[in-house]
């Protein structure tokens, strides 16, 4: 090492002062290359090509990569924050206009006061309204709860009369749950089964890092007391009674402490009830000398409660085809025509593995089976988000191995087996350096971090190759595999390379800029390439050197793969004369070619037109399942609406790649990162329903998931339109999720001309070939009743409105008079005053109910007033504090992207005009900036195309920029950095016509690789 401190400070012991020596003068040229400075390259190899420090440091950084590969959470899609709150509030007995104008809209502009606020929607409907307020992509949820919470707050002296308090919940990607277990049985029944569930979900949440847990399906233990409006007339009893005689019999509490001889203790007072029989027995009063109790006017039952909801679990023809149960799949019991479920959904608590999360709580269940969880009652997994991830991040690491063997042949074939052994060693170490980096910066290992580590693999090992290449190209020069020829020969490449480095990093580094919904997608792609590349840049200088120095070749075969490439060379050279030279020296040749090459560009680039190559914004993704959802007109009862699921999942059975379906009816399904954006969690609703189709691994079957989901809209639509259903088949989709694929937002003038310009224009979307599954938000004309008070009446008996309005709440089903306390309950089992369900529709039995009067005398309802039939207020959306109706719909097709589709509709719309006279206005970037005149704003997932295909082009132009500014710096002028540049978009030449040889579409990620 003297020889390289001497040639460092530009001397040499032999006096020459030339350094050109190995230190002694003899001239070998193996010192620090003539003198020059050794550079950032050259000085860190030769502080560690003979270092004890270098193996140490390799070790050092294969054990941070494992540890950061055991530590880094696992999951299939990054983690995105945005928080979502739902605000609630009830208006008893207000239109939706009242509603609107008197509370939601003073909310709505007091939430779009909050920073970070991006957007605020609400719905006001009869009786209430909810407000959602979607906070900036990147907000943390906490400092947004609070900032809204504190604004509510503060301002609630502007609450009007008669608004309940705002219910605040709040909603992000970590409530949404990464397992579900259903429990389905032939032989326990629903309310057995949601207690169960509540027992294992309660044991399951002792498993570390759950969180948010729920239980869907199943009824609820219950005591119902049915009274009859005849007997209660006849005893002369009102409800009030009732009620009042439970709840004051219903009580037990300490009154004080009571201190006796020797001891000190508290006295308790009261008892509670606990069984229906103390219910009935209780006594209300007195009638004609007789005690009356409550068995005497009502039918007192112990049970479950009145069906709002019902949840099947059916077995499909794949059931039991595949995985463990595969060679018992005949001893299995089956349930194609659907059996009684409950769901257990639980999600993980941020930052936490999904694998390991799921993993344990797949570990309890198990443990709960045969104990806790009795043999006639089956669990099923119905979603595994565990599994997935862990499905897809093994895909990837292992195509990544694959890239990385392909790479290393590539290098053997070139320089050898030892350089490839070299560049094999460096490259893993790369790699898990990077994932020990995700895990510092907060990343996940999920399908962008590998795909960043995938697509950057080729150009993250050109350092090691140009290095090992150079020194061996070093070493046939001067005849010798000496240390001081190979630091010189890292110092020689060492500022290309290192521009080169800088240059990709460049490149990449304006894609972390990328805003909205996709830019926690994109982030890992240039936050972890650059950490790559930067590591690769200190790898290639500090352990290829050090491990080309201990597995060099013998100069003999150095030598032989000299004259190898030698060969190589001359081929090469002989074929690029011939090429290059006539495009040099003749100049009609050098025109024609270069008017050859911008034509064949411009026809690559022609192909977009010509819809060859469609542009979409990420290829469809192969998921394990995807969801039906069925909607009925308003009002269907909860029996039809099941009646209309029963058929459709019938038909779904006869798909050969279905393993299972849940249905849920009158409740929503566990929801999903789609299902969160889309508030498909309040789809609780008698004429909602889902299905949710599983179809299993894709390497269980020949179809995707998208074919599948075609299958399904084709085979299901002709049948829902005869069953009067309206249908939607819902992918998980590959991106960030939307409120619908494509979404029509209309505004207008007034309330009537929006909603028949949403009417029409769904109406377009169903004529349309590219647009399926049109819907809007628009409420089919729905009917109900009120008892309409003659006041002169009820005045005259002496009895107020509120009386009657509480008379009837308290027969009409759902009024609660506390609950029964029993051992051990899981949930309370509440007590329940209503008249027989029966009985509730039958006005003329209704009409009987009593009512009590100032006097105590009980008045006859139907005396009061009289019943009278009335529509529904039609809800009403706003987005941003501007009216709106949404009209939704899904593409499909080889078309299937957006864009095409709102082209389609456009054509449609140049013919239309609306009912105000006016052509309507369409936008694509923001709302009309006029709605006192019919228009309509493109939004969905063309909103997300557009903002990321805008962002990743100015990202494009920055890195242009940025290596043009360190190609001028390399080369110190302003032509030859242009000339360098010329090619970078010929590259379509190649990228676009792939695209249409394998008929693939172009999209983000396809833009990802035009950027690098």
């Amino acid at each position: 090492m003297t020889d390289n401190t001497a040639t460092q400070n530009g001397s040499s012991p032999s006096g020459h002062g030339n350094g050109n020596g190995n230190g002694n003068g003899s001239g070998h040229g193996n010192g620090n290359g003539h003198g020059q400075d050794l550079g950032l390259a050259g000085r860190l190899a030769r502080a560690f090509i003979n270092s004890p420090l270098s193996p140490l440091l390799l070790l050092a950084c294969l054990g941070l990569g494992i540890m950061g590969l055991i530590l880094t959470p696992r999951q299939e899609d990054p983690q995105i924050s945005v928080p979502m709150v739902d605000v609630f509030f009830s208006y008893p007995g207000i239109s939706a206009e009242q509603v609107a104008s008197l509370a939601t809209d003073p909310l709505e502009r007091l939430m779009s006061e909050i920073p970070g606020v991006q957007h605020v929607y609400s719905t006001s409907a009869r009786d209430g309204a909810m407000v959602t307020v979607q906070f900036e992509v990147g907000e943390e949820m906490g400092p947004s709860l609070v900032k809204l919470n504190d604004k509510i707050q503060s301002n609630l002296d502007k609450i009007p009369p008669g608004v309940s308090m705002p219910l605040i919940k709040p909603k992000g990607v970590d409530d949404v749950p990464v397992v579900t277990l259903t429990l389905w049985s032939h032989e326990v029944d629903e309310g057995a089964l949601r207690a169960l569930s509540l027992d294992v979900m309660q044991r399951l949440k002792e498993v570390p890092n759950t969180s948010q847990s729920f239980v869907t399906g199943g009824r609820s233990d219950a005591i119902k007391v049915e009274v009859f409006p005849e007997r209660l007339a006849g005893f002369g009893i009102g409800l009030d009674e009732i009620a009042q005689t439970i709840n004051a019999a219903n009580s037990e509490r300490g009154v004080g402490m009571v201190e006796a001889g020797q001891s000190s203790f508290t006295l308790y007072t009261g008892s509670f009830l606990r069984t229906a029989r103390d219910i009935e027995n209780l006594m209300i009063g007195v009638s004609f000398g007789q005690p009356t109790y409550i068995r005497d006017v009502a039918l007192v039952t112990q049970g479950t409660d009145d069906a709002t909801s019902m949840v099947n679990y059916y077995t499909g023809p794949a059931y039991g085809a595949h995985g463990d149960d595969e060679s018992h799949a005949a001893d299995l019991e089956l349930a194609p025509l659907g059996a009684p479920a409950v769901t257990i959904a639980v999600a993980k608590k941020s930052g936490s593995n999904g694998v390991t999360v799921t993993n344990a709580v797949l570990a309890a269940v198990e443990r709960l089976q045969g104990s806790l969880i009795p043999d006639n009652v089956h669990v099923e997994v119905t979603r595994n988000y565990g599994e997935t991830a862990n499905e897809k991040v093994n895909e990837l690491i292992f195509k990544l191995f694959v890239v990385t063997g392909a790479v290393t042949l590539l290098i053997w074939m070139a320089l050898g087996f030892r350089a490839a052994t070299v560049v094999l060693i460096v490259i893993p170490i790369v790699i898990l350096v990077t994932v020990f980096s995700a895990w510092l910066l907060g990343y996940t290992i999920d399908r962008v971090s590998l795909f960043a580590l995938i697509f950057s693999i080729g150009i993250l090992v050109d350092d090691a190759i140009v290095v090992v290449e150079n020194i061996y190209r070093r070493w046939l020069e001067e005849g010798e595999c000496s240390e001081g020829c190979s630091v010189d020969a890292v110092r020689e490449v060492g500022n290309p390379t290192i521009l080169a480095t800088l240059t990709v990093i460049a490149a990449l580094l304006p894609m972390g800029f990328v805003r909205g919904m996709m830019g926690p997608y994109m982030e890992p792609i240039p936050a972890l390439g650059s950490v790559a590349m930067i590591f690769s840049l200190f790898a290639a200088f500090i352990f290829t050197p050090w491990l080309a120095q201990r597995i060099r070749p013998s100069m003999e075969s150095l030598e032989k793969s000299q004259e190898s490439e030698h060969k190589q060379t001359l081929w090469l050279n002989r074929f690029y004369v011939r090429l290059l030279v006539p495009l040099i020296t003749r100049r009609p040749v050098g025109w024609g070619f270069a008017i050859g090459l911008i034509a064949v560009f411009l026809l690559s680039v022609f192909l977009f037109y010509m819809q060859a190559v469609t542009v979409k914004m990420l290829p469809k993704d192969n998921k394990p399942e995807y969801n039906v959802t069925v909607n009925m007109p308003e009002g269907t009862p909860l029996p039809v609406t099941a009646n209309v699921v029963s058929q459709l999942a019938e038909r779904l059975m006869t798909i050969p790649e279905v393993v299972a379906l849940q249905s849920y009816v009158g409740t929503a399904s566990p929801f999903n990162f789609n299902g969160l954006v889309r508030h498909s969690y309040l789809r609780d609703k008698p004429w909602m329903a889902d299905i949710q189709v599983e179809i299993g691994a894709k390497h269980h079957r020949e179809r995707s998931s998208e074919e599948l989901a075609v299958v399904t809209r084709e085979m299901l639509t002709p049948v829902a339109q005869e069953l009067g259903a309206r249908i939607e088949v819902i992918e998980m989709p590959p991106g960030p999720p939307v409120l619908q694929t494509m979404v029509a937002e209309v505004y207008g003038p007034d309330d009537a001309t929006r909603r028949q310009v949403a009417a029409d224009i769904r109406a377009m979307f169903e004529r349309a070939e590219i647009t399926v599954d049109a819907d809007s938000y628009l409420q089919d004309p729905y009917t109900s009743w009120r008892f309409v008070v003659d006041r002169e009446k009820a005045s005259r008996r002496g009895v107020s409105v509120e009386t009657i309005n509480r008379q009837l709440e308290m027969a009409m089903g759902g009024y609660i008079l506390g609950d029964v306390k029993t051992d051990r309950a899981v949930e309370p089992m509440f007590i329940y005053l209503q008249m027989p369900l029966a009985l509730r529709g039958q006005f003329g039995r209704l009409g009987q109910l009593p009512v009590p009067s100032v006097t105590g005398a009980m008045i006859p309802l139907t005396e009061l007033g009289h019943f009278e039939e009335f529509q529904l207020d039609d809800p009403i959306y706003h987005k941003d504090l501007r009216a709106v109706e949404f009209v939704t719909g899904e593409v499909t097709g080889k078309l299937g992207a957006p864009i095409y589709a709102i082209f389609e509709l456009e054509d449609l719309l140049d013919t239309y005009v609306a009912p105000d006279g006016v052509r309507v206005d369409t936008n694509y970037v923001g709302p009309p900036e006029n709605t006192l005149s019919s228009a309509l704003e493109w939004t969905g997932e063309w909103t997300v195309t557009y903002e990321t295909f805008r962002d990743m082009g100015l990202a494009f132009a920055v890195a242009l920029i940025l290596i043009y500014i360190l190609v001028v710096w390399e080369f110190g002028n302003f032509t030859i950095p242009a000339i360098v540049m010329v090619p970078i978009p010929l590259t379509l030449i190649g990228i676009v016509p792939g695209h249409w040889l394998f008929g693939a579409s172009f999209t983000a990620t396809s833009m990802i690789g035009f950027i690098a």
